[in-house]
């Protein structure tokens, strides 16, 4: 079944497609304009794919080509969300031949990388599919792709953590060693965020833990713990406040993830599928 992800709207993302089409078109596409004029030749064109994985970014392509001639037709033939094998149709194109060539890099580059990053998600969700806890994604992103690939992860069956740092209130160990430990930086930063504003809190060591819970911190990360001192903490928050959520992150793998998820943490946020993932090779064929 595929996944839903909400892309932001176009008001927010087509000054992002017209840059990397400005990119990549320059001055104008030499080849293309040599041999055809601007809305005169008709075509079509297929998307295949070429590997197994979860198809992302198909929307975005679309309007891609749509920005160069909004006439041309973007008919997807497989679901945003559906897995696919090599070989499946999942696009076709038509319309002047000049916007889908001009636009072909552009648009295959997004899908490509969006797809990547849904596939790889989806296989660190399905290690936890059974169990409550839920896979967040994290803010080391591209620059200038960050909507889009945390788009990709929703669609791979992840939730998006902070979009950016104005979101929500997140105390990592910087911050605490800047305010000189956990109860000063919460207390300063409550008297001045609105109150809609959740605060949350790294922690690495049980008492780190503890002091989180006495100043009442709504979200509690245990950051790089072994598996047993997650445990641990979990049961700690339990017993105490039940009310605080529990993320748990730094270095999550394909392997351990379950371990992790089997302590009994709500969250566990991992950059994995968006720096480790690879490409999902997609092709156009003019036809």
């Amino acid at each position: 079944m595929s996944k839903v992800g909400v892309l932001p709207p176009w008001l927010v993302l087509d000054p992002l497609l017209r840059g990397w089409l400005l990119e990549d078109v320059g001055r104008g596409d030499r080849t293309t304009n040599s041999l055809l004029a601007a809305d005169v030749t008709l075509g079509s064109a297929k998307w295949v794919a070429k590997a197994p994985g979860v198809i992302a970014g198909l929307p975005v392509a679309a309007r891609v080509f749509q920005l160069l001639n909004e006439k041309v037709s973007f008919v997807t033939t497989a679901d945003e969300g559906a897995f696919c094998e090599p070989g499946q149709v999942v696009a076709e194109m038509s319309g002047s031949l000049d916007a889908l060539l001009m636009g072909e890099r552009v648009a295959l580059n997004l899908a490509m990388r969006l797809s990547g990053i849904a596939t790889l998600t989806n296989k660190y969700v399905e290690q936890i599919a059974d169990l409550p806890a839920r896979l967040v994604d994290t803010r080391k992103t591209t620059p200038g792709l960050r909507l889009l690939e945390k788009y990709a992860t929703a669609v791979g069956g992840a939730i998006n953590h902070r979009i950016g740092l104005d979101d929500a209130v997140m105390i990592k160990d910087n911050h605490i060693a800047a305010a000189g430990g956990i109860s000063e930086a919460i207390t300063r930063i409550r008297s001045q965020i609105p109150y809609t504003l959740t605060i949350e809190v790294e922690t690495e060591t049980i008492e780190q833990v503890k002091e989180a819970l006495e100043y009442q911190a709504d979200i509690i990360m245990l950051d790089n713990m072994p598996v047993d001192l997650m445990r641990q903490a979990v049961q700690l928050i339990r017993q105490q406040d039940s009310r605080v959520k529990i993320e748990a992150s730094g270095n999550v793998t394909l392997e351990t993830i379950r371990a992790v998820a089997e302590t009994g943490v709500d969250y566990i946020s991992s950059s994995a599928p968006i720096t480790q993932s690879k490409w999902l090779d997609l092709s156009m064929k003019i036809s």
